[in-house]
């Protein structure tokens, strides 16, 4: 009797649920992704061109869909709102002959992005949506070195949750 409720069980849930881990209806083909223009006041040139081809490059490689040009069942597009880097936290004052200054200890970078997405099979899933992250690192590394790595880890971060709002519908 336990084996046979459980094989009950296993099978509700394995209708219920797609161990592919998409909630993308099998209709759904193709996927166009527009460029995101960095309309952020502090600019880092390359950030829209690798934050596009990153996003791209998901839903592209992770799930079934195709590229479109025109048409297509899914369209994402958007623009960077903001880049910024802050300090964090703030270390002890030191006094020089200059005076007292305060060294920061940690700096924050951070993105922020609005999505437009539109799905044509389902137009109740369709967002307007605003995704921010952050990154801490130490200050006294030097920014031109470590800026690449830390804007690689916001982005990747940010498309996280984009791809799982539109594809794991989570």
């Amino acid at each position: 009797m336990k084996t046979f409720g459980f094989l009950l069980v296993s099978c509700l849930l394995s209708s219920c649920y797609s161990f592919t881990g998409s909630s993308l209806s099998p209709e759904m083909k193709t996927v166009k992704i527009n460029t995101f223009p960095n309309n952020a006041a502090n600019n880092l040139p390359t950030l829209s061109q690798e934050f596009t081809v990153a996003l791209q490059n998901r839903f592209l490689q992770r799930t079934t869909l195709k590229g479109a040009v025109e048409n297509p069942d899914l369209l994402i597009e958007g623009e960077i709102t903001d880049y910024n880097i802050t300090p964090t936290s703030i270390g002890s004052p030191t006094t020089t002959t200059q005076g007292t200054t305060i060294e920061a200890m940690q700096n924050k970078l951070t993105i922020t992005v609005k999505v437009h997405y539109e799905n044509k099979i389902d137009p109740s899933l369709n967002f307007d949506r605003t995704y921010s992250d952050e990154a801490v690192f130490n200050s006294d590394l030097d920014l031109n070195t470590i800026e690449t790595a830390q804007v690689k880890i916001v982005n990747e971060r940010i498309i996280n949750k984009i791809y799982n709002d539109i594809v794991a519908n989570w």
